[in-house]
């Protein structure tokens, strides 16, 4: 018995051995190999832990062999060592994922879910945001499949009253929606399979020094070790917490948006239609002849508890929040795939908080939702993500392609370019959405409120808004070909 477990042990330590010669893993060896145990091979088929799936649906399918695989991690005491590791595979996570790999940077992604998270089903993106698909390089891949819109039809629900309002900005095109889970493939698609790690929650983050490394647990048991940790991690970030930023606030305002589908086509032809009430706003937009995105935000106690059942809300929807919209919109939330609706209560970080607070801390700082959550009334959220993605990416790989390699203390420094070049803007865009949800929603102050929605905010107001999008957040830097990781 001793022989055959001398021969197991043997056969592990070579293993172990390649995998450190051929990888950036660094494991500590099994246990005593005189102990048996059930099954002493399955602690080798770790090697098997490589996502191979490119896409949000063949990672699903692997679901439960991925399972597996962590259930086999965790038999092992292993701790990774990464260059940079960004916590959420989001918009955010999954762009800055991007524009790192395009300065020749290879980071690793962690996601708590098994496979990408498309909830949100659509979006809109604006000039801005298309100024950053295309300095990461994936743009092409979304502007063949969705019309550039051109203007909105406002209608005021009670008196039946229709504004159009142009979408257009000068010459620099109007807003796209387009698939939330189109977006993310595209992104996912640009990055090796085994830069994003599913189900990987991290439960501790301890910091060695004041610039790193960073120590991160997860809660399959794996532990990390990295130079540089980013935030990526959405609304009640992990990483905004061990920075020690202010909690998000709630606005007063919930939501809910969906995915209509008519399998025969339907018949909505405008560009943008938004139904405006007291304390409420709808909205329609078409995608395509056989799907469309909507959306109702409304006024709403803090506390007030979201059904879990998707037809429960849908029910409430068109009962109760849009009982007073023409059946056009009803009829729409009818034909939702409910696997696509959401409730979620609106939240934005006080722009104060974001100016004055600790952004960062050494070679630890956020992006996206993480850092900056703010409102959809411009439909800026996804927007100012990508922004991000290209100013830490144009920060750090600047600082990567002079020195040749991260080094700490001049990583540091390009942190901090990133933060001082975004904690203005982002509490701009937080202020500027919170006010333009205000006024389109007419709140409940009586005729003034909608007066001035409806005479003033509409006709001269709503396009110096809509100029935020005007914004050019730069280009990435160059690289030689030596400095290429792929």
């Amino acid at each position: 018995m001793h022989i055959g477990a001398l021969v197991i042990h043997i056969a592990q330590s070579v293993s172990l051995t390649y995998l450190r010669q051929t990888s950036n893993l660094r494991i500590i060896h099994p246990p005593n190999p005189w102990v048996k145990y059930d099954d002493p091979c399955s602690t080798t088929l770790f090697y098997a832990c490589v996502y191979k799936e490119r896409t949000s649906r063949e990672v699903c399918r692997s679901r439960i062999r991925n399972q597996r695989k962590v259930r086999e991690i965790r038999k092992l005491n292993m701790v990774m060592e990464e260059e940079i590791v960004i916590v959420g595979a989001g918009i955010a996570g999954l762009a800055t994922a991007v524009a790192l790999r395009r300065v020749g940077i290879k980071a690793l992604v962690l996601e708590r879910s098994d496979c990408l998270r498309a909830s949100g089903a659509a979006l809109t993106l604006g000039p801005n945001a298309w100024l950053a698909l295309d300095a990461l390089g994936v743009a092409h891949k979304l502007t063949p499949r969705y019309p550039v819109r051109q203007k909105a039809r406002m209608m005021n629900v009670a008196t039946g009253e229709v504004q159009e309002v142009s979408l257009l900005r000068n010459n620099k095109g109007g807003p796209i929606t387009v698939h939330r889970k189109a977006l993310l493939a595209s992104l996912a698609e640009e990055l090796p399979s085994e830069s994003i790690r599913f189900s990987s929650k991290p439960i501790s983050i301890e910091a060695q020094a004041q610039e790193g490394p960073y120590t991160i647990g997860l809660e399959d048991g794996t532990v990390i070790t990295t130079k540089v940790l980013i935030g990526c991690d959405g609304v009640h970030s992990f990483v905004a917490q061990k920075l020690g930023l202010a909690e998000p606030i709630y606005s007063g305002r919930m939501a809910v948006l969906g995915l209509a589908v008519f399998p025969e086509g339907h018949e909505v032809r405008e560009d943008v239609l938004q139904l405006l009430d007291v304390g409420k706003r709808g909205g329609v937009v078409p995608l395509n002849d056989k799907e469309i995105y909507w959306f109702i935000s409304f006024n709403a106690p803090k506390g007030e508890a979201i059904p879990e059942d998707p037809q429960e809300i849908q029910k409430r929807v068109i009962e109760n929040y849009a009982k007073d919209f023409p059946p056009t919109y009803t009829e729409v939330v009818r034909h939702c795939n409910l696997s696509t609706l959401t409730m979620t209560p609106l939240r934005l970080r006080l722009p104060w908080d974001v100016i004055f607070g600790n952004i960062s801390k050494g070679n630890m700082t956020v992006a996206g939702d993480a850092m900056h959550p703010m409102t959809p009334d411009l439909a800026q959220g996804g927007c100012s993500a990508l922004e991000d993605a290209i100013v830490i990416g144009r920060h750090i790989g600047k600082s990567f392609i002079d020195n040749g390699k991260l080094v700490p203390a001049a990583v540091a420094g390009a942190i901090e370019g990133y933060v001082k070049e975004r904690r203005w803007r982002a509490a701009l865009l937080i202020t500027a959405s919170f006010m333009s949800g205000m006024a389109q929603a007419g709140g409940e102050g009586g005729w003034f409120m909608k007066m001035f929605r409806d005479s003033i905010f509409y006709r001269f107001l709503l396009r110096k808004f809509m100029g935020i999008a005007d914004y050019d957040c730069g280009k990435l830097p160059l690289m030689d070909d030596q400095n290429k990781t792929h």
